[in-house]
């Protein structure tokens, strides 16, 4: 699996409906989530993107990798306060989430997603 490019309309539909549910975070994922919040000419995020797609394919089946870019859906960077980029928000099973900002190399983030999602 790869990492998937999240809309503003696929994300009401698969990680958390936050118009029908202001305020109130419901997840609406089977799994637990990494959401990448990205821009394309953010050097950081570039040297992040392969590392992503490793961790993706790993996990797959167990975890959803999400990318969302801030250039092009600012009402989900407003959403999630995104003030610097890479921010990683990671999604558990249960809807708690946890951020990290800036990137990371492979190890950090793997061992970061089993300490806070498995």
């Amino acid at each position: 699996m790869a990492t998937f490019h999240l809309t503003n309309e696929q994300f009401i539909a698969r990680v958390a409906d936050y118009k029908a549910n202001p305020g109130d975070f419901k997840f609406l994922g089977d799994k637990p989530a990494l959401i990448d919040f990205y821009a394309e000419w953010c050097g950081p995020c570039k040297m992040l993107a392969p590392v992503l797609e490793e961790l993706s394919n790993e996990f797959e089946g167990k975890l959803d990798v999400y990318k969302v870019n801030v250039d092009e859906e600012e009402e989900l960077s407003m959403l999630f306060d995104i003030r610097s980029i890479p921010t990683l928000i990671f999604i558990e099973k249960n809807g708690t989430m946890h951020r990290s900002q800036g990137a990371m190399g492979k190890s950090q983030l793997k061992e970061t997603v089993e300490k806070l999602l498995f």
